[in-house]
């Protein structure tokens, strides 16, 4: 295995040290957790991104709700169940 150093500040590593989950956890260890739980291991389909991107539109355009108004619309299809 090789090494490598990398600085980082005082803080950084103080950072990192308070994320050790045990005493004698190395700092590779640290790093790789948080690497780990960055990466996404579902990314989003096409079909899943277009429909962001849809809402997105809808809300440039104006095409939303408030929780009030979405809130009264439901109450009237349910009274109407």
């Amino acid at each position: 295995m090789s090494q490598t150093t990398v600085w980082v500040s005082p803080e950084t590593k103080n950072r990192l040290a308070g994320m050790k989950r045990y005493p004698r956890e190395t700092f590779d260890d640290v790093i790789r957790r948080l690497m780990d739980s960055t990466e996404d291991d579902e990314p989003l389909s096409d079909e899943a991104i277009r429909g962001i991107e849809e809402s997105l539109e809808d809300i440039k355009a104006g095409r939303l709700y408030t929780l009030e108004e979405a809130r009264a619309e439901l109450q009237a299809v349910w009274r109407t169940q």
